[in-house]
């Protein structure tokens, strides 16, 4: 992908999905790449809204579950995404950043033996991490990124860095904590922003089971094993999040027949990978 006169192209020079929002502001001094989620239905009912005057927000890209990228508003321009907000001496980041909202439902409550989102969709357990947001004190669900999402989010953010010379990429309840939770705990921040600015700190978040290690559902024992559990010794793991003692982590490669495996471990039988 690449960027001309401030629009998303893809490579053969064809513009990705444009639904143009009504609710932008004027020149856009950007410093910051804003990620959020949109706690909405699905992907193309978060763009019909966010393209509506009557919602008063917007935002640069919507991604959705499956990688698919729509823009509303060009990227000098200013996306009413953050409100009120502040960071590192500013106030108002509208003015100062590019905002990506990621298509997924946000804090879920349990239902049973599953999760509900606000507006009553369910979703099965296997796709929720139980987690306390950093600026919070209560156990909640969330549901996880999909990895093609995460890795669309990644190829365009790192394109947005390089482009427009951001300094970070920072989350929505970082520059407004206690009123946003977005994008929240299911969002992988600290290995994203290391793979995009290429820091050491990416090889901090991997490590290598030391024993056989059951990976279950959630962080405590009498949640489910995944199925491919327990990883075998010198399973190398990505840390995604933390609860206590436990770590939410992504597999590397295929493990007992299983791809994509992301889940729960307890970091006394992890150590810093080699």
């Amino acid at each position: 992908m690449k960027i001309s006169r401030h629009r998303l192209l893809k490579e053969d020079g064809t513009a990705y999905p444009f639904v143009a929002s009504p609710n932008l502001g004027g020149a856009l001094d950007a410093r910051y790449l804003v990620i959020h989620f949109t706690a909405g239905r699905n992907a193309v009912s978060s763009v019909k809204w966010l393209s509506n005057r009557r919602a008063k927000a917007s935002a640069h890209l919507v991604i959705g579950r499956d990688g698919a990228i729509t823009q509303l508003v060009p990227f000098n321009r200013i996306a009413w995404h953050a409100g009120r907000s502040s960071w590192d001496g500013l106030d108002g980041l509208n003015r100062y950043s590019l905002g990506i909202e990621l298509d997924n439902p946000g804090q879920l409550v349990r239902s049973g033996d599953r999760w509900r989102a606000w507006f009553g969709v369910e979703y099965d357990a296997a796709e929720v991490i139980e987690a306390v947001h950093k600026n919070g004190s209560q156990l909640s669900g969330w549901l996880t990124y999909s990895l093609v999402q995460l890795e669309a989010a990644l190829d365009v953010a790192s394109l947005l860095m390089e482009k427009y010379q951001l300094q970070d990429v920072i989350g929505h309840d970082d520059i407004s904590p206690g009123r946003k939770l977005d994008p929240g705990p299911a969002f992988p921040m600290r290995e994203f922003r290391a793979r995009l600015q290429g820091r050491a700190e990416d090889e901090d978040l991997r490590f290598q089971t030391r024993t056989h290690l059951n990976i279950r559902s959630g962080p405590a024992t009498h949640y489910d094993l995944l199925n491919g559990s327990p990883l075998p010794p010198n399973t190398t793991v990505v840390v995604l999040n933390e609860y206590g003692s436990w770590r939410f982590v992504d597999v590397e490669d295929v493990v007992n027949g299983v791809m994509d495996m992301q889940g729960w471990v307890h970091s006394n039988y992890l150590r810093r990978a080699e």
